[in-house]
């Protein structure tokens, strides 16, 4: 995983030197192992590497002999079966990087050739005949932003780079913030910078001088090729391989690898199959708190990482440590997410950084397998199952000035248009969540939160055969004495006996509305000071917010103090090395 870049200039000009440098540093924290520069005439790449795969000669740019030119970020999982199959038809590689051989198939195939990766990924290439071609995996795990100018494309990992190197100004977009925080992230394409926009995830684009083609995308999964099973057991035996090849194949690494371990069912099963794949003690790594009112997820963690003789890191995150590295989460995260998630994520990225480059981490398996209880209500029979209106955390008479539902269109239309897609009710409803809140919440904050910390995240859920596999699977399969999950149960009940397999969802949450109260009347006076706040709320709504807690005004007291603390980093420039109280003075 790594950081790219890049500029075209529309009129054919020299790239500017200048340009690629100011986003090379501005994307350092997410390739500490190097760096390197590409020109050659209109067109300019950028690259930061974070090492994981041939350590030693796998540096980007890639280049091939016909003059092909690749920078990427992530990991193309199936490039050991890639190369072997190119060189048994006699075509050699100079280095043991997994991007060589998806080069040569984007040589051979052009964008098309993109279908055959299977992987994580964001990619800029440049074949013989200058038609650049930016690629991003189908379910948009890997993240990339355009800008498009009177002079330039311009595209980059992160929008920071962008506007590090003046091709954007670093200005808010109000329909985007009104998004983030009704609905706690920003639907893609769009961007929280006016003028940034994210390219869609399974694009393969092919550019020439200023044109761009968007027409080839790739799909997020396949049609089902086989008879679905007929029995649980048969259920649970299918999985099984089609689990451990994807657990094997994200575990292809040349760095040391561990795992992040909730307590739930999708980390369980990932730790379960570690613990199969290797022979040392995996190190599996969980967040709990100790003084606030949510869950502590660490005992049942404990339990499967000792069934499973992992080697078990606990991180305590306390109200302390909310306050004190609030603003650096904030600058992680340069396109923001309101989820509170983030927090824990980014400290357990921290800590894992101290012994490993990689771990896994089980998003996807809620989407691709139903474990959401708002998939069961979107198959209750009418008027029982009417399909979920999307209402916004500032309902009603609340802190917000805007109180216009326009921003609601994003989030419907994408519900629709997966109903459209799917009769299955079931299915339509996780075809709404893969499309929209996976990439632009869940993968964001992943990518973010770890990168910050120059950590690889990779998720074996979302891979394709998993995917081909678990999401057409019938509704028993899914579904089972209302619990979400029963083949990743029942496969977990069979082999891990310890875990509690059959344990209601009890769903992730961090105790920020308990953390928030006691020092509520401070904050609430600081936060509705700030510029960002000031600009979209009346200051003495936010300071009664503030005073006046219960679990919907704690979630909204939240929301604003997040996007206080965001805009003095990103927008007011504010230094974030420093605790939040510091910083909302500034």
């Amino acid at each position: 995983m790594c950081g790219i870049a890049g500029i075209i200039t529309k009129d054919g000009s020299a790239a500017d030197c200048a340009i690629l440098q100011a986003m090379r540093d501005a994307l350092l924290h997410r390739g500490p192992d190097g760096s390197a520069i590409w020109s050659e005439g209109p067109i300019g790449l950028v690259h930061t590497r974070l090492a994981i795969i041939d350590l030693s000669s796998g540096d980007h740019p890639i280049i091939l002999e016909d003059g092909s030119v690749l920078v990427g970020n992530g990991e193309i999982y199936n490039y050991v079966e890639i190369a072997t199959a190119q060189q048994a038809a006699g075509r050699f590689h100079k280095t043991g990087a997994d991007f060589e051989p998806a080069l040569m198939m984007l040589a051979e195939k052009g964008v098309r050739g993109t279908a055959d990766w299977s992987g994580m990924y964001a990619s800029a290439s440049v074949d013989g005949k200058g038609v650049v071609c930016l690629a991003r995996d189908p379910f948009g795990i890997k993240p990339l932003s355009l800008v498009e100018t009177d002079r330039y494309l311009a595209f980059a990992s992160e929008p920071r780079a962008l506007i590090a190197a003046g091709l954007v100004r670093a200005d808010v977009d109000a329909l985007s913030r009104t998004m983030l925080l009704q609905g706690q992230y920003i639907p893609e394409p769009r961007s929280i910078f006016r003028g940034v926009r994210r390219i869609f995830k399974g694009a393969a684009w092919s550019i020439q001088g200023a044109d761009i083609n968007r027409s080839h995308t790739n799909p997020w999964l396949c049609e089902e090729t086989a008879a679905p099973p007929s029995t649980m057991d048969e259920a649970v035996e299918a999985l099984d391989p089609v689990l451990e090849r994807s657990v094997r194949m994200h575990q292809r690494s040349d760095a040391p690898y561990g795992m992040f371990l909730s307590g739930g069912i999708d980390s369980s099963c990932l730790l379960t199959m570690m613990a199969r794949l290797n022979e040392n003690p995996v190190i599996a790594y969980t967040c709990g708190f100790s003084d606030g009112s949510a869950p502590d997820e660490r005992p049942a963690a404990a339990t499967v990482a000792k069934a499973c003789s992992a080697e078990h890191c606990e991180i305590d995150f306390t109200g302390d440590d909310f306050w004190a590295v609030l603003p650096q989460v904030a600058w992680a995260f340069d396109e923001p997410v309101a989820d509170y998630a983030i927090l824990p994520t980014w400290a357990l990225a921290r800590e894992a950084r101290r012994d490993v480059k990689v771990v896994l981490s089980g998003e996807g398996g809620d989407e691709i397998f139903g474990g959401y209880g708002r998939y069961r209500k979107a198959i209750r029979p009418w008027p029982l199952g009417k399909r979920p209106k999307t209402k916004g955390l500032f309902r009603g008479r609340t802190a917000l000035l805007d109180k216009d539902n326009h921003w609601m269109r994003p989030f419907r239309d994408a519900t629709t248009a997966s109903h459209r897609q799917y009769a299955d009710r079931l299915q339509a409803a996780q075809a709404a969540d893969i499309n929209g809140w996976l990439p632009a919440d869940l993968l964001l904050k992943l990518d973010r939160a770890l990168m910050a910390h120059g950590v690889e995240g990779r998720t074996p859920f979302l891979d394709p055969q998993v995917a081909a596999f678990g999401f057409p699977l019938p509704r028993k399969f899914k579904f089972e004495n209302n619990l979400g999950k029963a083949v990743l149960r029942y496969w977990l009940a069979k082999h891990c006996p310890a875990a509690d397999a059959f344990a209601r969802k009890k769903g992730f949450t961090v105790p920020v509305g308990d953390w928030i109260s006691r020092r509520a009347a401070q904050a609430g006076g600081l936060v509705s000071a700030t510029e960002g706040v000031r600009e979209i709320c009346r200051p003495e709504t936010v300071r009664n917010l503030f005073h006046a807690f219960d679990r919907r005004r704690a979630r909204q007291a939240w929301a604003l103090l997040f996007w206080a603390v965001w805009h003095k980093v990103h927008i007011e420039g504010v230094d974030p090395k420093r605790d939040t109280f510091e910083l909302l003075q500034a």
